[in-house]
C-alpha cells in the first residue's frame, strides 16, 4: 500500500462529531459500540455491496483507521458519515500502529479498513491486529466484501477445497518456481495479479501446470466493467500473452490438478516384490509408496502377505 495523502497524518481524531449515517434518504443514528479493533471489510467496486453493521461502525468508532484517506473519504461521503479517517499503511505502519494501540489501552474503539475489501488480506493490517491481540484487545471481523471469494464463487471452478496465494514473484524464474510448489495442491487456487503482467504469469502457469488446466481471469470485479474470461492456461496465455493492453484489478482462479489414477494392484505388487528382493521390508515398503504414493502400512501389509502366497 502506498501513501497518496498527507490527511490526518498527525494524532487519531477521536474529538466529537456526528455519529451517524445515512441509508437512501434515512439518517441512522450509530449505536455506540464497545472498545475493540473492529476489521471492517468494504466494498471492492461497487459501493452499494457495504454491510449495515459496517456502516454503523465506521460511524460509531472513536478511530477509523484506512490505508489512503481519499479513498475512504468516498465511501464516507456516500453514506454521509462524518468520522475523520486516519492514514495506517505500511510506510508509517511503526509510528501509526502505537498510535492507535494508545487509543485502545485507553478503553476506545478503533476501525480499521482497506482501500477495498476485506483489511489484512494483502496488506500490512496484520501487524496491528497481532499488536493489538498480544495486548489483550478484542478484534473483532465484520465480514463482508472480498475479492478472492467474489471471484472464486464467480469462476465456477470447484469451490470445496481452495488455496489463496496473495500475489506471485515479479520474476519470471521465481514465479514460475512457485507455481512449481503449488502445483499438486488439490485445492483451486487464487491469485492478485497486474494488468501489465497477466499476460506472462498465464504463459507461465500454462508450462508449469499444463495447458489443459481449467482458469479463469476474473477482471474489474463488481464494477462496470466486469469481466470473467473462462477457458484453459494453454488459451487463457494465448489470448493474454500476444501483447493485448488490459487495464483494471485482476483476480486468476486457476482450477485443481486432475485427479491421477491409482496404480494397477499388479504394477504394485511386482513393485514391492522387486524391492523385497533387494531390501528389507520395510525399506521396500517405504520406497514403494515414494513411487505410487499409496500408504507405506498398506503397502507393507501387502508385501508380506505376498510373502506368504505359495
Amino acid at each position: 500500500m502506498k501513501d497518496k495523502t498527507t490527511e490526518r497524518d498527525a494524532a487519531p481524531d477521536a474529538g466529537a462529531r456526528p455519529r451517524s449515517y445515512r441509508v437512501h434518504d434515512t439518517i441512522v443514528e450509530a449505536r455506540p459500540i464497545e472498545p475493540a479493533l473492529y476489521l471492517v471489510a468494504t466494498p471492492i467496486g461497487n459501493l452499494g455491496d457495504i454491510t449495515l453493521r459496517a456502516l454503523e461502525t465506521l460511524a460509531g468508532a472513536d478511530v477509523l483507521a484506512c490505508e489512503d484517506t481519499r479513498v475512504t473519504r468516498v465511501l464516507l461521503d456516500r453514506y454521509g458519515i462524518a468520522n475523520r479517517p486516519y492514514a495506517y499503511h505500511e510506510h508509517n505502519a511503526n509510528e501509526a500502529g502505537p498510535r492507535l494501540i494508545a487509543v485502545l489501552d485507553a478503553g476506545r474503539s478503533v476501525a480499521l479498513v482497506s482501500d477495498a475489501g476485506t483489511p489484512l488480506v494483502s496488506d500490512p493490517g496484520y501487524r496491528l491486529a497481532q499488536t493489538a491481540i498480544a495486548a489483550g484487545h478484542r478484534v473483532v471481523p465484520l465480514p463482508g466484501p472480498s475479492a478472492p471469494l467474489a471471484a472464486l464463487v464467480g469462476s465456477g471452478l470447484s469451490n470445496d477445497a481452495f488455496l489463496f496465494a496473495g500475489f506471485l514473484p515479479s520474476k519470471d524464474k521465481a514465479r514460475r518456481d512457485r507455481l512449481a510448489e503449488l502445483a499438486r495442491v488439490p485445492a483451486t487456487l487464487i491469485f492478485f495479479e497486474s494488468p501489465h503482467r497477466i499476460g506472462a504469469t498465464l504463459v507461465g502457469a500454462a508450462d508449469t501446470l499444463g495447458r489443459e488446466r481449467p482458469a479463469v481471469v476474473c477482471r474489474e470485479l463488481t464494477k462496470t466493467y466486469e469481466e470473467f474470461r473462462r477457458g484453459t492456461l494453454g488459451s487463457l496465455a494465448d489470448h493474454y500473452g500476444g501483447g493485448i493492453v488490459v487495464k483494471g484489478e485482476i483476480v486468476l482462479v486457476i482450477g485443481p490438478p486432475p485427479e491421477e489414477a491409482a496404480p494397477d494392484a499388479r504394477d504394485v505388487d511386482a513393485l514391492l516384490t522387486r524391492l523385497s528382493a533387494e531390501m528389507p521390508a520395510g525399506k521396500a515398503a517405504t520406497e514403494a509408496a515414494k513411487v505410487t504414493g499409496l500408504n507405506r502400512r498398506t503397502l507393507y501389509d501387502r508385501l508380506l502377505t505376498l510373502k506368504d502366497l505359495p
